[in-house]
Parts: C-alpha cells; sequence; structure tokens
C-alpha cells in the first residue's frame, strides 16, 4: 500500500459555542467525563469518522450537543501542536457555531454535562481550547462589523437594548444607546412588531425582527452592514 509506511494521528474537531441570554455572551463548556483531564472543563469535540468529512464531524456534534441542526457554523481554524493532546498526536479544526440560548432544550444541558459561563467567569481549559475560544471571539467580533451575523444569537423578536447589549458583549465596550438606536434604524432592517416586551418596564419597548430578505436585497446593490462607529 502506498501510505503504509507514513506516520498515523488523530484528526479531531472542536466546536467553540456563543450563545446570548439578553445580557452578556455566554461560551457552552463540557465537564469531560473521561480521561485525559477527566473533570476539567473544555469544548465539544470528537474525532472525525471514516465516512465524513470535517464539516460533516462538527454538524454531528452540534446537533448531539445542542439538539439544534439549522445553525450557524464556520471553520475556524486548525491546531497541530506536537504535543497539544497529552494522549496522543492530534490535530483539531476548530469551528464556532452562534445558537439562540431561548431554541436550546434546558435538559439538553443536563444530558450532556454541559453549561452556559459568561467571559468574565471562564474555568481554566484544557489543552488548547483557550486559544481556539480567543480566535474565535476575534472572527466573530470581525464578522459583526461586516455582517449582522449577531442576529443568529437573538430570539426571532426582540428589543433594541437587548441588540445593543449583545453588540456591547461583541464589541466589549459600552454602546451610546441614542447613538446605536439610531445607526442601526438608519439602516432599515427591522421590522417594528406591534407588541411590547414589558418585563424590564411598565411601558415596555417594542419589539422587532430582522428582515433577512431586505438585507440581501440591499446587499446585492452595495449595502455595507457596519456598526463600527455607534
Amino acid at each position: 500500500m502506498p501510505y503504509s509506511n507514513k506516520d498515523k494521528f488523530y484528526v479531531a474537531v472542536d466546536c467553540v459555542i456563543f450563545g446570548f441570554d439578553g445580557e452578556a455572551l455566554k461560551l457552552l463548556l463540557y465537564k469531560r467525563d473521561f480521561e485525559p483531564e477527566k473533570g476539567k472543563w473544555s469544548l465539544m469535540g470528537g474525532f472525525l469518522r471514516e465516512k465524513e468529512n470535517l464539516d460533516d464531524a462538527a454538524y454531528r456534534i452540534l446537533a448531539r450537543i445542542t439538539g439544534l441542526r439549522n445553525i450557524y457554523m464556520e471553520q475556524l481554524s486548525t491546531f497541530s501542536a506536537i504535543d497539544r493532546d497529552s494522549e496522543d498526536r492530534v490535530i483539531s479544526t476548530a469551528y464556532f457555531s452562534l445558537i439562540n440560548i431561548q431554541e436550546y432544550d434546558v435538559n439538553m444541558l443536563k444530558n450532556n454535562g454541559v453549561e452556559w459561563f459568561s467571559f468574565d467567569e471562564l474555568p481554566e481549559l484544557i489543552f488548547d481550547h483557550t486559544d481556539m475560544v480567543e480566535k474565535a471571539l476575534k472572527r466573530l467580533k470581525r464578522r459583526s462589523k461586516s455582517e449582522p451575523i449577531g442576529f443568529e444569537l437573538l430570539p426571532e423578536k426582540f428589543t433594541i437594548t437587548q441588540f445593543r447589549n449583545l453588540y456591547s458583549a461583541i464589541y466589549q465596550r459600552k454602546l451610546e444607546p441614542a447613538n446605536f438606536r439610531r445607526k442601526l434604524l438608519s439602516m432599515d432592517l427591522l421590522d417594528r412588531l406591534p407588541m411590547k416586551e414589558k418585563s424590564s418596564s411598565k411601558k415596555g419597548s417594542f419589539l422587532y425582527s430582522f428582515n433577512k430578505q431586505k438585507y440581501e436585497t440591499l446587499t446585492s446593490n452595495g449595502f455595507s452592514f457596519d456598526l463600527t462607529g455607534v
């Protein structure tokens, strides 16, 4: 066989899963129940199977962990340091995904031993998973400055305040409410709904939805989604 004398190693995928609870950006982590690093926190991952490509493996893992299938996923980078896994030579391709926490089945948390963490309370992660998270956060920040991928993290109906809180979390800085609202509404990408969210105040705040069809029409005419100047 032509490859019989070549080195052999394992190929894996690891998934950086972001969520948003209305106030803070969250990361979904898994408490390992096997060696190596049993009992420590890690990203969700697994090994590539014989009859699947990397994307298939990532979608399989995301579906098993979240119970969701139609979610945003993007290949991030490949990590291949020789000693990155203490057990054997493992090359891992990292993906990042954005999911709507409200669509996530709470029972999936219990069944899979996973937990949402805010970024100001992240535990120590195994191997090079912290590097993967940092790289994914930079990619999310960069993507959100030119594409409305933040909508993937929001429920179908949301308030302007929730949207601003999300982008404050992604940009890691406070955004001035009036300027943000004016800039966002000037893009004409939102449909105001005839209902209000009243849990935060008696007066309530109007709910909005993202008009994806309008966005696609605008981008075909050269429109650029950009909220960096607020």
